[in-house]
């Protein structure tokens, strides 16, 4: 089944996230009548290969060409139509971006199926989606709506008391021009005593109007601070659990709308006290309530108008590098990265060129880091209204880039405790909003970052990232690897799943995930209480290793996205399986029956070992393991079709029949084998054939010794052109 048929199959609460993240960068319609096509490519590869995506680009344009001129239905050929010259604009001039684009959205579609697939979520994916989280929602969307009633009625109030009062000042400056002989007279008394009965009214109206616009803005504080900025902090601590493979962001609009609203209600509110500012200047008199009462309730809106503002000035997508979209937070020096910011109150006031300043490492306290870096290119930018996002103001900084200061001396810095992918850095955004007589100094930062200079340095800098967003949402805590808490491995197993969902497609289950905390923390009943150090995960070597538990992970990960990545989704490889399960389960399974799994003693390895029954005994044999050097040349699909075994001299032969339990290898992988090549005369074709020679393995500590480079040489001058395997033998 195809993927986008597998999307389409799921329950509404997944089909929502994957509409998040389809919008006018890549329309959903698009991945609608080209579903079959999209698959296809290869647009992971063309993000970092311009030639390729310019290729992929110019198809695509055709693709999309045919299929309007085939659309028989008159409106979606106009759509479509209007697509087409919308996407030809936007990325002619960077097809590499389009292919990102592409590349992000199969990517997040597979980890959303993976989401859909796994029987239980684990509890931070929960604690994310719980029905409580659901009726929180709902309640506050009733409470914005009747205090934007409350507060129409009040504009209909102040209109009727100032309508009242404009009768009053009428009959008032009439009786004002009335002959001084008639003062005495019974209608002069009857006109005075009307206007008394008119100014207690006014004075009642009054008392009331504000008594109720007292309630109204204890309504609104209480909400901002019980609901609105509770709802605020969930949101950025789901942005941080999506930065790290979580579940995907979603909610930011409907921030947008609270704020949005409980904005204009105070600025409905302010033009309310103004008006009745304005009253007071024609009538006013002894005890007046609006002199007593306005002054403290106008620097109760301008406070809470001032803090609604700030707090929704937010980094609406974290520091991320173009070249590697799915680790945020690290950036690479010299290398470009962007980000966004968004202000989350949509006013009309506020339509303006409002000019948003970067800064790196602003307020770094003293000591804390050892290099110093600062932004080279233009850091200031002029936020515009964003169609796209129902007309907010928002800023993409789309080419900035980080350098390393120098010191005097020519160094970068002195040595601290901490490593480089251990230090934290920040970026942080400032603005100055003029808006109705209200200076607002804006502010927010970013994440913590992790700051390289090498490649190399990725996987630690990625490790660094995952364990801050896993164990602690303060985004100001920069001295975080100072002395980093322990993640228990309910926690832990969970963002390792979402790894795999996230890098590769499909999560880990239960089965796979128990072998990795054998691995990490032994043998044990029950893990979930089991606490792990950051350095256990991240910096001690695994024992009789030259390689950490999460730098061996990473390994798996790479090689499983560039080289594995249709057989890992198609749930094909067990992959994390200790030698011990391995054999329990071939054991009593028929001859020619094998599995898939990682290697434990090789970063980045995969290899398979399949059993024999020989007269009721069961021979396990395991070649090898398989990096990415010997997959970049041939398949894993391929190398399992064509694998052969010499064995005393007779002919080759392939020992794989049955992947574990029962499925028949052509059936399991024959849909991810190559094609042969054709045939050219006047040349006979080649293929290469993984090859191993069966033979009783010499006495060594290592269950897979390699095969000696003597043999290698022998039989490659009987067999070439033939891949030469290395085998492994475990008796």
């Amino acid at each position: 089944m195809s993927q986008w048929k597998q999307i389409q199959q799921l329950d509404m609460k997944f089909l929502e996230q994957v509409d998040y993240f389809y919008d006018d960068k890549f329309p959903m319609e698009l991945r609608q009548v080209l579903a079959s096509w999209i698959e296809s490519q290869d647009w992971e590869t063309a993000m970092n290969h311009e030639a390729m995506a310019m290729v992929l680009f110019n198809n695509f344009l055709t693709q999309l060409e045919s299929h309007c001129t085939q659309e028989p239905n008159f409106l979606h050929r106009h759509n479509l139509k209007r697509i087409f010259q919308q996407i030809q604009l936007k990325y002619k001039a960077h097809p590499q971006h389009l292919s990102a684009v592409i590349s992000n959205c199969l990517r997040e579609e597979r980890r959303i199926i993976s989401a859909a697939s796994m029987q239980e979520q684990g509890p931070l994916e929960k604690s994310m989606q719980n029905s409580a989280a659901l009726e929180k929602q709902k309640n506050l969307d009733n409470k914005v709506a009747v205090i934007r009633s409350s507060v129409q009625l009040l504009d209909q109030a102040v209109k009727y008391l100032e309508d009242m009062q404009d009768d009053f000042d009428f009959r008032y400056k009439t009786l004002q021009l009335r002959d001084p002989v008639e003062r005495n007279s019974q209608n002069m008394k009857q006109e005075v005593m009307t206007l008394q009965e008119i100014l207690n009214r006014l004075d009642f109206k009054r008392k009331e109007i504000l008594s109720k616009m007292g309630d109204v803005l204890k309504e609104i504080d209480s909400l901002i601070v019980s609901q609105l900025m509770p709802e605020l902090q969930a949101w950025k601590r789901r942005q941080q659990i999506a930065c790290i493979g979580g579940p995907v962001l979603a909610g930011l609009d409907q921030l947008q709308n609270w704020f949005t609203m409980m904005a204009q209600s105070l600025f409905q509110i302010k033009r309310q006290l103004d008006k009745l500012g304005e009253l007071i200047v024609k009538v006013t008199y002894e005890s007046d309530p609006i002199p007593l009462q306005r002054p403290q309730m106008e620097e109760q809106v301008k406070y809470l108008i001032y803090h609604l503002i700030k707090s929704s000035f937010v980094v609406e997508k974290q520091p991320c590098m173009p070249t590697h979209p799915q680790k945020p937070l690290i950036i690479k020096t010299q290398v470009q990265f962007t980000t966004k910011v968004r202000l989350l109150v949509k006013l009309p006031e506020v339509d303006y060129q409002l000019k948003v300043k970067t800064t790196f490492d602003k307020d770094l306290p003293a000591g804390k880091v050892t290099r110093q870096f600062f932004i080279p290119t233009n850091n200031t930018k002029v936020m515009d209204v964003e169609e796209s996002s129902n007309g907010c103001l928002s800023v993409e900084f789309r080419h900035l880039q980080l350098k390393e200061k120098k010191f005097t001396n020519g160094t970068k810095g002195n040595e601290g405790p901490l490593t480089v992918t251990e230090e934290l850095h920040s970026l942080s955004f400032e603005a100055m909003l003029c808006l109705q007589g209200l200076d607002i100094d804006l502010e927010t930062c970013s994440l913590p970052l992790v700051v390289i200079s090498n490649v190399s340095q990725l996987p630690a800098g990625w490790g660094s990232v995952m364990w801050y967003n896993l164990l602690t949402d303060d985004p100001k805590n920069l001295a975080f690897f100072s002395n980093p808490p322990r993640a228990s491995w309910s926690q832990l197993s969970e963002v390792i799943s979402w790894q795999f969902s996230s890098f590769a497609g499909r999560g880990l289950n239960k089965e796979q995930l128990s072998m990795l905390g054998d691995k990490l923390l032994g043998q044990h009943a029950s893990y979930n209480d089991c606490q792990v150090s950051w350095s256990k995960f991240c910096k001690e070597n695994i024992p009789g290793k030259s390689f950490s538990f999460w730098l061996w992970l990473d390994s798996i990960l790479e090689l499983i996205k560039k080289h594995l990545l249709p057989v890992w989704i198609d749930g094909y490889i067990m992959g994390f399986v200790s030698k011990e399960m391995e054999r329990a389960l071939l054991k009593d399974r028929e001859s020619g029956t094998f599995l898939l799994r990682f290697s434990e003693s090789h970063l980045g390895g995969i290899t398979f070992t399949w059993v024999e029954q020989d007269n009721g005994e069961a021979k396990f044999i395991s070649v090898e393991p398989y990096t990415k050097n010997r997959l970049s040349a041939l398949p894993i699909a391929d190398i399992i079709r064509d694998y052969k075994v010499i064995a005393d001299g007779i002919v080759p032969e392939n020992p794989l029949k049955f992947l574990y339990p029962d499925i028949p290898k052509d059936e399991a992988f024959g849909k991810h084998y190559n094609s042969q090549p054709n045939r050219v005369c006047p040349y006979i074709p080649t293929i290469l054939i993984p090859i191993s020679l069966n033979t009783t393995p010499p006495p060594c500590s290592s269950p897979e010794p390699p095969l000696s480079p003597g043999m290698s040489h022998m039989l490659s001058q009987h067999i070439s052109p033939y891949e030469i395997e290395s085998v492994m033998s475990s008796l």
